[in-house]
């Protein structure tokens, strides 16, 4: 069921990709630049913790949730195809291939949520993408989606208040995607972008796409003939109008295209853990927040987390 935006001056949900933001937060800051009192990186956690702040600041939410990888390539979407994430296996078949360093990090981050009193969860065989569209469509709007992956476009719907904070660049640079964002951008509406990138590909998440489709001709026949199904029935049309290397190319990937529409629509029916999604006014466990900024040395990202959700125009309590 899809639950509409229920009132004008409701303030947002905040629902963060976790891992496409610490994986960020390790890549953008050097190790060197941040580490605990026994030489330990702390990198990921001090961007995340930081990037985190600022979003509570800036988007001034009532309600906060982090999504959880509980299982980064599920059987399922493997089953259909196979190449899905491949290359990013470190060991076979399920383990995805992560920096050492950045490993004994993501505890921390999961720590600190918990003391501070921000729900984090993932379920099993589903992706945080999963997570994340299924709080879009079954939480009260506005939703906005802090991440960095693309395929979190297709959740975007100006009807219910779903925009994705997109943050390829970084917080500090993110676009507020809606509707006319995402069409501008991609040449489809959000709601055949999941179509679009089966058709063109995806080499981050090992989709072929169809061998000699660009994005350009990817939009067109979106535009023209619908989704994949819709295409795909096409085919069987001879007045369906098909340029005949493009119809050739599509044959040709038929199986593929078949496959993967399954696996790149975001699934909104996760069955979630019931979860207190309000913004904490004050840490739930302010004595664990003190202990985990002394020990990983991140008084400053901590101070700035505590200070984002304490504010007054921060909480949900201020206006509700």
């Amino acid at each position: 069921m899809r639950v509409r935006v229920t009132g004008v001056n409701r303030r947002p949900l905040l629902a963060i990709d976790s891992a496409s933001l610490y994986f960020r937060a390790y890549f953008g800051i050097p190790e060197s630049a941040a580490r605990a009192p026994d030489g330990s990186p702390v990198n990921a956690v001090r961007g995340f913790t930081d990037m985190l702040a600022t979003l509570i600041r800036t988007r001034k939410p009532d309600r906060v949730v982090c999504a959880l990888d509980a299982s980064w390539r599920p059987e399922w979407r493997v089953a259909l195809i196979p190449s899905y994430k491949a290359h990013r296996v470190a060991v076979a078949p399920s383990v995805e291939e992560v920096p050492d360093t950045l490993v004994p990090q993501v505890p921390i981050i999961l720590e600190l949520l918990e003391a501070v009193g921000i729900p984090a969860f993932g379920v099993d065989g589903y992706e945080a993408d999963d997570v994340l569209g299924t709080i879009a469509v079954t939480q009260p709007g506005p939703v906005e989606i802090a991440s960095g992956d693309r395929d979190l476009f297709q959740l975007v719907d100006d009807a219910r208040g779903t925009r994705l904070l997109y943050c390829g660049r970084g917080v500090a640079k993110l676009e507020d995607a809606d509707e006319a964002l995402v069409a501008a951008k991609y040449g489809v509406a959000p709601q055949r972008y999941a179509d679009f990138a089966a058709l063109r590909g995806d080499p981050s998440d090992g989709l072929p796409g169809v061998a000699g489709v660009g994005d350009k001709t990817a939009a067109r026949l979106v535009e023209r003939y619908g989704g994949i199904e819709d295409i795909l029935a096409a085919l069987d049309d001879p007045a369906a109008g098909f340029a005949a290397g493009v119809r050739t190319k599509l044959l040709a990937s038929r199986d593929y295209l078949t496959a993967a529409g399954p696996v790149v629509r975001v699934a909104t029916d996760v069955k979630l853990p019931i979860t207190d999604y309000d913004l904490p006014s004050a840490p739930a466990d302010p004595d664990a927040v003190l202990a985990l900024a002394e020990k990983w040395n991140l008084a400053g990202p901590c101070q700035r987390l505590v200070d984002a959700i304490t504010e007054p125009s921060s909480t949900g309590a201020a206006t509700r």
